[in-house]
């Protein structure tokens, strides 16, 4: 199970304990001590074991992850659809939209919106030629 190993570390710095010395009071293997605080897991007898030396509950040493607010970069993708389309009955076909957003995924970019300035602009013409692909990608690090 998770285990909070910087609190494992901390107390045992506070005491002046090498990780051998926190076994022995603790009735671990030394390996043991090392193991928890750098992977952070432990069993639960270890968990009981650890929570007695350090005289404190067993919940104190239970693993918190912090939640982490994600970030996002966006970018603008202009499609050309040559010689347009056209809004009403009669259609040009599209690009190949699927090609498109699949060569953009290998970068990591996924599509967020697909707007048509042309149409959205208020100005109503029935012939468009131009599409703008909003996406976005996580940042990382």
């Amino acid at each position: 199970m998770k285990i909070n190993a910087e609190l494992v570390i901390q107390l045992r710095l506070d005491k002046c304990w090498s990780q051998e010395e926190l076994g022995i009071a603790a009735g671990l293997n030394t390996r043991t001590v090392q193991r928890i605080e750098k992977e952070a897991t432990a069993s639960l007898q270890s968990k009981k074991a650890l929570a007695s030396t350090f005289d404190i509950s067993i919940t104190d040493l239970d693993y918190e992850e912090i939640p982490q607010m994600k970030q996002y970069e966006f970018k603008t993708l202009e499609i050309d659809t040559k010689e347009g389309f056209l809004a009403g009955i009669k259609k040009t076909p599209l690009p190949d939209l699927a090609s498109l957003f699949n060569e953009q995924g290998l970068e990591g970019w996924s599509v967020v919106q697909i707007l048509t300035p042309d149409l959205a602009s208020g100005v109503w013409t029935a012939k468009t030629g131009r599409m703008v692909a909003l996406l976005q990608r996580e940042i990382v690090g």
